[in-house]
Order: C-alpha cells, then structure tokens, then sequence
C-alpha cells in the first residue's frame, strides 16, 4: 500500500519528526517499537536509522537531504556529524539558520531552497546534494520544506503556490508539482506528510480525497 496515516509521538505533524533521505529513515530515538515495527513495515524497503539532532526529536524540521548528501542545522553536535557523515557529505547550516528542514525541499533531481539561506549557502547546498540548487518562495513564504512534500515522482505543494513558484519548482526538481493539503485541511503539506518513493505517510485526520491527492501528486498509485 502506497499511502497511510498516522501519528509520531502523539502529533499528526509527522513530517516534522521523521526524515527520509535517499533510502534512509530518520526517525527518533524516542519512538517505542510498536511504533519503530509500524514505520518499518509501511517504508518495507528503507534503512531505518534511530537519532537524535542536538538532542532534538524534530529530524524532519533538523536535517533534510538526497542519496548523494545531507543537509543539517547547526545544532547538530560533533557526534551528530560523525554519525550523519556515513550517509553521505554534510552541509551545516549555520548563522542562526537551524531548521534545514523546513527551509530546503529536494529530490536527486534539484533543490529549493529558502531565500533565508544566503546565496553561498544555496551553491554549497547544490554541490553537497550534486543538484541544481534555486532559491525560492513557496506561496510566498520561506519555510519551503514546510510547504512542500517532494519525491522522485512529484511534489505536492501548499494550495497557494503561485504559477510562476510551480514552474520554477518543477523546473528545478523534474518533477510535476500538484497542490493540496493534509490533516483535514492543513496546508503545510510537509510538516503533515513524510513520503518516499514508494510510501508515504500522513498525518492522523486526513481525509479520503486529501490521501487520493497525495498519492497522485507523489506518483504511489
């Protein structure tokens, strides 16, 4: 099955405590194992990695990458680093830009990234993740991960993403763009949502025709 729903910790906001990254689940050490059993099974074919970021539970809001590298905040500890480095290459956010989560979306195609983030840090994001990295907003704000659930297939995005947002962002990431919102009506698709290629998960309350469009949007049909 494709699509499911659910809560992490308690919360529908399950992007904001999981991460997928290339092949990878990031999710928190806190989770008990009917939990951990329960993601495992729904994402059959990913590596399931248990951590924490700064001693934070937000991996969703904390750390955000590819196959190829990861971005991360820069309250990731030196520990944190050597555990993440065996993932891929690291960039660290830093200057005070903590969430990489919520302010980068990308796929093995390409990368949107925050205007938040200072133009040497977009470049550096491209070459650690080996795509094309732009910077943009989405429906005119800046917390573009937020805003955004991403995969190889296609990107779902928050209902008011202008058509000149849309075009860039399918330009950038090779993929369609399709709108729509999750937990009855939330348009923060990526604090709501967590997906892979061939998964994904949403947050308790969505509806029939919300999970109908993120299955569309995110090619899991």
């Amino acid at each position: 099955m494709g699509i499911s729903t659910g809560d992490i910790l308690g919360h529908a906001q399950v992007g904001v405590y999981l991460s997928v990254v290339g092949d990878v689940l990031f999710y928190p050490t806190s989770l008990d194992k009917p939990a951990v059993d329960e993601l495992a099974s729904a994402f059959e074919k990913m590596e399931m990695y248990p951590c924490l970021i700064g001693g934070s539970a937000l991996l969703g809001s904390l750390v955000r990458g590819n196959s190829k590298g990861l971005a991360v905040a820069d309250i990731a500890t030196e520990s944190d680093l050597d555990e993440l480095s065996s993932f891929g290459d690291l960039v660290v956010l830093e200057s005070g830009v903590n969430a990489a989560g919520n302010l980068l979306s990308c796929n093995e195609h390409g990368a949107i990234v925050s205007p938040v983030i200072p133009g040497p840090g977009a470049e550096m994001i491209g070459e650690v993740l080996k795509v094309d990295a732009v910077r943009s907003k989405i429906a005119g704000q800046e917390t573009v991960g937020s805003l955004t659930v991403a995969n190889n297939h296609g990107i779902l995005a928050h209902p008011d993403i202008s058509a000149e947002e849309a075009e860039k962002v399918a330009a950038v990431m090779q993929v369609p763009v399709m709108v729509g919102t999750v937990c009855f009506g939330s348009p923060y698709v990526g604090a709501g949502c967590v997906a892979s290629d061939s998964h994904a998960l949403v947050g308790s309350g969505s509806t029939g025709p919300e999970l109908n469009r993120i299955e569309d949007a995110l090619g899991l049909i």
